[in-house]
C-alpha cells in the first residue's frame, strides 16, 4: 500500500470540503482505496489530506492527472499543493 499525502491552503475550507467531497466517487474510479482530511491546528485553511493506492503508479497517476489539478482549482487550493508518497515501515 502506497500513502499520498498533499498539503495545501485553501481560500475558504466549507467550500472546499464541498468541492472535495463531491469527487469521492471520481477519486475511487482513479484507484483511491482509503481517505482522510485533517486541518492545521488554529489554521483550518492549511489542509493535509491522505489518499491511499495500491501502488505507487496509481498514485503517481493520480496526482499528475489534469482532473485532479482542475478539481483543486475549483474547490479553491489557493498554494501549491506539496505532494509526497509513502509507504508503511516494517
Amino acid at each position: 500500500m502506497i500513502r499520498m499525502f498533499i498539503r495545501h491552503k485553501v481560500k475558504d475550507y466549507r467550500a472546499w470540503r464541498k468541492g472535495y467531497d463531491g469527487f469521492d466517487a471520481e477519486r475511487r474510479t482513479m484507484g483511491v482505496t482509503g481517505a482522510a482530511v485533517f486541518q492545521t491546528a488554529g489554521d483550518p485553511t492549511d489542509v493535509t489530506v491522505w489518499h491511499d493506492f495500491e501502488t505507487l503508479a496509481k498514485a503517481k497517476k493520480f496526482a499528475g492527472s489534469q482532473h485532479l489539478k482542475d478539481v483543486m482549482k475549483h474547490a479553491g487550493v489557493k498554494s501549491v499543493p506539496k505532494i509526497w508518497f509513502a509507504s508503511e515501515a516494517k
